[in-house]
């Protein structure tokens, strides 16, 4: 059997050390935030310290700080609070998260490379109809980062509010709601190398928040009901300060490895190739499908995935793809994304697994035999 060399981080990473630390720890306390007695008071103390360490990290106060389950509860709770009243305009590339929460939003296109047209968000916001712009601050496919502080003046001059899906952008490039300009911004732990369960959505002081999508108990200030998991909050606010010593450099050198190692076999890099996560590639093969790619080389050790991880049982193109009009290749490229942990040993192995699969797939596929 293979060893596995895991190229899925975009998915989700590996708990990181700190954050295992911190979530057993945590465990041991014994109590309800919201109770009033000292084993409460010390529950809360815990969760309180991690809510600073998290929005201080992201350029904000405590209070300005909402505990979600995840990104795609934080998404569809920004944008559940703040359309009230306004037009929904999201970019053609949004996660699905947001998509499905946008539902009826007009759309702004993307360039081949990836890139939001901000002229294009200009001509809409210029009507002067109060709208709610959603664009995420690196695309979770091809890691294009998208120009959210142009996004955020225009918003801005318009009287438009905007909500960044920064998920994926967190703890791979420096992310301060405060610095963009945006009204919220959704992040996710188990994306940082923390624990999958929790999630954030910061708010900006001027950001209305008319509703929670999540009613209850009155917790987080009114705006999310529920006990919150304060072993999960810990484990995240250990991620957020470890991902914020994380070497991207040598995590960009070998993303660098990896597509050379995938061009010499004839592959395609989807995606600005400046503007970009340090640890993600959109890698197409002309004439093999991404699924059976992804099966390939899954057989020979490498995980990586076809698309967005929440996607990826499905029978279908890329929907980021299709709007950087890409053609064919939309349905040939795989996500190579790598982990806070990636040494150089994994991409060794992945150029000979990808130069494996690509000498045996692509030839048979071009010259059109059908594989038995």
């Amino acid at each position: 059997m293979h060893e596995t060399h895991y190229f899925d981080a975009n998915a989700s990473q590996k708990l990181c050390p700190a954050a295992r630390d911190a979530i057993l720890l945590a465990f041991e306390a014994v109590g309800n935030p919201s109770s009033v007695h000292r084993p409460g008071r010390t529950v809360r103390r815990i969760m309180e310290d991690a809510r600073d360490v998290i929005a201080n990290g992201f350029g904000l106060q405590s209070q300005d700080l909402v505990f979600t389950s995840g990104g795609t509860e934080a998404d569809a709770t920004a944008i559940h609070a703040m359309s009230v009243g306004r037009r929904l305009i999201i970019s053609a590339i949004e996660h699905d998260a947001v998509r499905s929460a946008a539902t009826g939003a007009v759309i702004v296109p993307v360039g081949r490379n990836g890139i939001a047209d901000m002229e294009a968000l200009e001509t809409l916001l210029s009507d002067g109809n109060p709208s709610l712009v959603c664009l995420m601050l690196a695309n979770n496919e091809t890691g294009v980062v998208q120009p959210v502080e142009q996004a955020a003046a225009l918003c801005r001059r318009y009287g438009a509010l905007l909500h960044v899906d920064a998920v994926q952008a967190a703890g791979r490039i420096p992310v301060r709601l405060d610095l963009l300009g945006a009204h919220s911004l959704a992040i996710s732990s188990h994306k940082l190398g923390g624990p999958a369960g929790v999630g954030a959505l910061l708010l900006a002081p001027d950001a209305p928040f008319t509703a929670p999508l999540v009613s209850g108990g009155g917790q987080e200030r009114g705006r999310r009901g529920g006990t919150p998991p304060v072993a999960l909050i810990a484990g995240f606010a250990a991620a957020v300060l470890a991902g914020q010593a994380a070497d991207q450099q040598r995590i960009a050198t070998l993303r660098d490895a990896a597509e050379r190692a995938a061009l010499a076999c004839g592959a395609v890099v989807c995606g600005d190739p400046e503007h970009r996560l340090p640890n993600t590639s959109c890698i197409a093969l002309p004439g093999v499908a991404a699924g059976v790619q992804v099966i390939a080389l899954d057989l020979e050790g490498i995980a990586v995935s076809a698309g967005a991880a929440c996607s990826s049982g499905k029978v279908q193109t890329s929907h980021v793809l299709q709007a950087m009009g890409l053609g064919t290749l939309a349905g040939e490229a795989i996500r190579v994304s790598l982990p806070w942990n990636v040494m150089e040993a994994d991409i060794d192995a992945f150029a000979i697994a990808y130069r494996r699969v690509a000498d045996r797939l692509r030839p048979t596929l071009v010259q059109g035999h059908a594989r038995s």
